[in-house]
């Protein structure tokens, strides 16, 4: 069975979403925990931007965030039927009651809550958000995670991430959640 950093063999049962604000690491620790489980990384955000041929900022330019929203549901819906996987999704995709349907039918939610001073070192100098390309960037920011917060903590396990560990560490600490909370996410292979 693999040990709390991810060594050794374990059979993954389940997906494992992973959900938080933009900023929150979730495609760098997605990416960790994928590369220790042994199971592919399937981030929404890209498979969206791949599918589109156009960048996040450009689809939410040309047709909005309500269109962005759709095909994040879609493209949710679609990961979560194959085989069980590390899953990376936008910072909004968790707002959405039918995604968090889809979510706790077939998944354990993991809620990386990351603090606000965290986030905005992290997002401040990066074009690519566009719900932060606003006259005031961290109070749209400040705003966002107010109203995210209620129901990002609906979800299943959640592990709160200081701006001092490392992606490997949070990782780590994502591993030992599950295993705290749900170890018939993880068994031996």
């Amino acid at each position: 069975m693999a040990d709390a950093s991810g060594k050794g063999a374990a059979q993954v049962r389940r997906n494992i979403v992973l959900i938080g604000m933009m900023g929150a690491g979730k495609s760098a620790v997605g990416a960790e925990l994928s590369r220790r489980l042994g199971v592919p990384l399937r981030d929404t955000d890209a498979e969206i931007v791949r599918a589109a041929a156009m960048s996040i900022p450009e689809i939410f330019a040309r047709d909005g965030e309500a269109f962005f929203r759709a095909r994040e549901s879609e493209v949710l819906a679609r990961v979560l039927r194959g085989d069980p996987a590390v899953i990376s999704t936008g910072g909004g995709a968790w707002m959405s009651a039918g995604n968090r349907d889809l979510v706790a039918a077939s998944a354990v939610s993991v809620w990386l809550n990351v603090p606000l001073p965290v986030l905005w070192q992290r997002v401040r100098q990066r074009p690519t958000r566009p719900l932060l390309q606003t006259p005031d960037p961290r109070g749209t920011l400040e705003r966002l995670l107010a109203d995210r917060a209620p129901s990002y903590a609906l979800a299943e396990i959640v592990v709160p991430v200081d701006g001092h560990a490392s992606v490997e560490e949070t990782a780590t600490r994502v591993l030992e959640a599950i295993r705290a909370r749900r170890p018939d996410i993880l068994e031996p292979a």
